[in-house]
């Protein structure tokens, strides 16, 4: 989609034809029996209460209320019927709005006034006419809903920050109270209102509205660090005084510009209003992230634990914390997203325990809160990330012969196949991916974020031993080989596990060479037959 395809044209029209189904409008048939019946019930209790029933209640109110601080209402004031009938108009309005996706579509500032509403029983009255055409005119208004909820987010801006420009959303923007210090405001709404929108401009679900509670807890606990969240789209730094930073990529920030100016086509400058020409050194390519049904099943999750019977009448029953391990919250098992959710535990080293819960070998939850901010698992393809089998690991750590002094190093350690085997005082990893790292970090290994083609020109670090599971593909992996060579100590050895092709090739001028066997459907999910080179310096 171009600029042009954005500002040409009903705002309206184009907005719901890109991003919205077509409305359905039978759908309160059920409820508008539900209330009716209810509502009969309201109104004759209410009759019933008068005369000598009413008395009678009375006794039974005085019986209960003697541990009530104020003491029991009386019979008139609790069987008011206009006040029931309100509260009653009020939870049935709330049930017909839960039939649409209306509340999630709504900027922060009308669902606030909704709840309101809700919360205040100030809805009108539940009549099936009026709510047709009330769900009809919301569901209807979507696409405004779309363009209200740029603006919302715009006007929430700071305006104490300069960085906020008042042409425009810029790469760098500044919310200021999103939490009090010790809990998230209703302002945290603006930014989960943002990722929406963003959504829709990445073809993705949209989150849910209070999906951004968990992203903007994890960024406090980090305060004052950047965090990436919706597969690179977004960046957030949060500090103690409640303020946010967000850093909006700019393939995202032109497009909400574009949508700004069919609200205010005189006000937002065109150059707001273009692609970026050039790719920005700072931003990194947007990645495709997952399902937020799936991130908001990893994000619901809990530590585990056992119950254990105690003596005490009081207290029956404690929770024992199972180290180590999380599960799913009651109810997750129906949510779409549980299965791909499971298949994400497992590729970070979680293995189903027959009592149900995931169990690892490190403290997972900030893993998980990395994959539920960043959105992302590493794509495989671009890192080439294919766990060692222990099998593999365990034979080439043997080779290595690794002496109670040696230091030891693995490039691209992924999330520890062969590090979980090494002698962890004496041990370096480097791994690209930020999630991969945060792994070896969870499991206590001193573990560095680069790329280790780029690492190794600059570090000042020499070592004993590598023990290594270089990527394969485009020559990587003879080129990790020889960057590796380059860090090796006199007398140093490198254990490799390599494609079969290379086998009984001289690749390190200099080294001497050993090849093991050929080793075929090793690691799952591939035909790639490998074979582990020994090599040390002549």
């Amino acid at each position: 989609m171009g600029a042009s395809d954005l500002i040409g044209g009903d705002e309206s029209d184009w907005i719901a034809s890109e991003f919205f189904a077509p409305a359905a409008t039978d759908m309160v048939d059920g409820l508008m029996g539900q209330y009716l019946s209810m509502r009969r019930r309201v109104e004759e209790m209410a009759e019933m209460m008068t005369g000598e029933t009413a008395g009678a209640l009375s006794y039974f109110l005085e019986a209960n209320a003697r541990d009530q601080r104020y003491g029991a209402p009386s019979i008139g004031g609790l069987f008011q019927v206009d006040r029931a009938l309100a509260a009653l108009n009020a939870a049935y309005w709330s049930k017909a709005m839960n039939l649409t996706d209306v509340l999630d579509a709504m900027p922060q500032a009308r669902r606030d006034e909704w709840n309101k509403s809700i919360r205040e029983h100030a809805t009108p009255e539940f009549e099936e006419e009026t709510v047709r055409a009330t769900l009809q005119d919301l569901l209807m208004s979507r696409s405004k809903f779309f363009a209200e909820r740029v603006d919302g987010i715009f006007r929430a801006l700071s305006g104490e920050h300069v960085t906020n420009s008042p042409m425009g959303f810029g790469k760098r923007m500044i919310l200021a109270g999103i939490h009090n210090g010790y809990n998230s405001t209703e302002r945290v709404g603006y930014i989960n209102d943002l990722r929406c929108v963003i959504a829709k401009f990445m073809g993705r679900d949209e989150p849910g509205w209070n999906a951004s509670n968990a992203v903007v807890d994890a960024a406090r606990r980090d305060h004052g660090e950047w965090i990436t969240i919706d597969g690179g789209a977004l960046r957030l730094r949060v500090y103690l005084k409640g303020t946010a930073h967000l850093e909006v990529h700019p393939d995202m920030a032109w497009r909400l510009n574009c949508v700004l100016a069919q609200l205010y086509p005189t006000a937002i400058p065109s150059e707001f209003r273009q692609k970026p020409k050039k790719k920005l050194k700072e931003f990194e390519m947007i990645q495709r992230p997952l399902p937020f049904a799936v991130l908001e099943v990893l994000a619901d999750m809990e530590p585990a634990y056992t119950v254990e019977k105690t003596d005490n009448w009081r207290n029956p029953h404690r929770h024992i914390p199972i180290p180590n391990a999380a599960r799913f919250r009651y109810g997750a098992d129906t949510k779409a997203g549980r299965s791909e959710a499971e298949h994400i535990l497992a590729s970070i080293g979680g293995v189903k325990a027959k009592e149900g819960h995931w169990q690892f070998d490190y403290p997972p939850q900030d893993v998980i809160t990395e994959i539920v901010c960043s959105g992302c698992m590493p794509d495989q393809k671009t890192h080439q990330f294919y766990p060692t089998p222990e099998r593999l690991a365990r034979i080439a750590v043997e080779l290595a012969e690794i002496g109670p002094d040696d230091t030891v190093l693995e490039p691209s350690a992924g999330i520890g196949g062969i590090a979980d085997l090494l002698p962890h005082d004496r041990m370096r990893c480097i791994e690209i991916s930020d999630l991969h790292c945060k792994v070896l970090q969870a499991k206590g290994y001193d573990a560095t974020r680069a790329d280790f083609m780029d690492w190794h020109t600059r570090t000042r670090d020499r070592f004993d031993r590598v023990v290594m599971n270089p990527p394969f593909r485009e020559g990587m992996a003879l080129a990790h080989l020889e960057a590796a060579a380059a860090l090796m100590k006199e007398g140093g050895r490198i254990v490799a596990i390599l494609p079969a092709s290379m086998q009984g090739k001289a690749l390190l001028p200099g080294w001497a060479h050993a090849w093991s066997q050929t080793y075929t459907g090793e690691f799952a999910g591939t035909g790639v037959a490998v074979s582990i080179l020994t090599a040390e310096r002549l």
